[in-house]
């Protein structure tokens, strides 16, 4: 997926070592063809060009330990033993963002991608199937793009768990994002190989293990090193645009409601948490767009988790805000799983997406 970025970068001028500034279940899927190479190419689309692309990692904080054994520790097979005293400072809480910023420019601030929980910044690059992700639809109008993997999650650094901050991760097993994330319809139905009725998801045995090998552990106790990170990303490339998903709708509200003129709008994909409910007035000036995929209603946690939402988007409009609400359905977009940038049809998903933006002024 990066091959056909890098080539046609290639002619350019050397990229920047800083950032810019500024009902039934249904059987799932056989295996589609594969694509011709590359992958994840659309035929017919021209090459992206790119001013400049990199990546670098913001905030981070320092944590201390003591009274820890020295160790002697063998790092490689064959080689020769090193003395490790673990006791001292370390930094903890760094997180990666790359960025990818187009020419020419369409957007009139960066649009920043925000992942969910047990995820990385991989959500938004690539398919499992191979199509091309939601970065590239925007990179392809125009918007400089910056994709991050929150703290403790793909390129960002790991923290000493649980001594800095306490409880153990998380791991899923195979079935659960199949079942959790409202692709199969229902417990065993990853044995059975059944999804719900219309869904988009790419269910194929092949490109599921795609995106299981994209999961990773999750965390429950590192949300405040995590916002801090994130507001340590605004701080340095806002104002921008903020798009989230999943347990991303948790530090994309709470970090607008910290940094309201750094967020020119916020993207709320099927949020999974909500913001502080004594500073909704913080939000009252930024629009934003929040979507909900298909199947909630049938499913066991989904109707709670968007009653929560609704009820904070009430909450923002009480205190004079404006928040669009969108279930997909309701607009003919039918089959959405969690996982909406993923689904076959995510890009009609990212035009409504593409075409608020535009209503607010922000792409020009």
């Amino acid at each position: 997926m990066r091959r056909d970025i890098l080539r046609a970068a290639a002619a350019l001028s050397a990229a920047t070592a800083a950032a810019p500034r500024a009902a039934g279940a249904q059987p799932a899927p056989a295996a589609p063809p594969a694509p011709a190479a590359p992958p994840g190419t659309v035929p017919g689309t021209a090459p992206i060009t790119l001013s400049s692309f990199g990546s670098f990692h913001v905030g981070g904080r320092e944590h201390v330990v003591s009274g820890q054994p020295v160790r002697e520790v063998l790092f490689s097979s064959g080689g020769q033993p090193a003395r490790v005293d673990p006791n001292g400072t370390y930094l903890i809480g760094g997180m990666y963002a790359g960025y990818m910023i187009p020419s020419p420019q369409r957007g009139r601030v960066p649009l920043l991608m925000w992942h969910g929980g047990g995820l990385t910044g991989v959500t938004w690059e690539t398919t499992p199937d191979g199509r091309e992700g939601w970065q590239h639809f925007f990179l392809r109008r125009g918007w400089p793009v910056y994709v991050s993997d929150a703290v403790e999650r793909g390129r960002s650094g790991w923290t000493m768990i649980p001594e800095a901050t306490g409880g153990v991760p998380v791991f899923l097993t195979e079935d659960n994002p199949w079942e959790r994330f409202r692709i199969g319809d229902g417990p065993g139905s990853l044995a059975r190989g059944t999804t719900l009725p219309g869904n988009q998801f790419p269910s194929d045995k092949d490109s599921y293990r795609a995106f299981l090998r994209q999961n990773v552990p999750r965390f429950t106790t590192t949300d405040a090193l995590t916002l801090d990170a994130y507001l340590a990303l605004l701080d340095r490339v806002g104002p921008a645009v903020v798009m989230v998903h999943s347990q991303g709708g948790l530090f994309g509200w709470r970090a607008a409601q910290e940094r309201p003129d750094k967020v020119r709008a916020l993207v709320l994909v099927e949020p999974a948490a909500t913001g502080d409910m004594a500073k909704v007035a913080a939000l009252k000036d930024i629009p934003m767009l929040v979507l909900y995929g298909d199947y909630i209603e049938g499913d066991a946690r989904w109707p709670a988790i968007r009653a929560n939402g609704l009820r904070f988007v009430e909450a923002i409009r009480a205190a004079g805000g404006t928040a669009d609400v969108v279930n997909l359905p309701e607009r003919g977009i039918r089959g959405n799983s969690h996982m909406v940038m993923m689904d076959h049809n995510g890009d009609q998903v990212a035009a409504l997406v593409q075409d608020w933006l535009a209503s607010k002024g922000l792409w020009a």
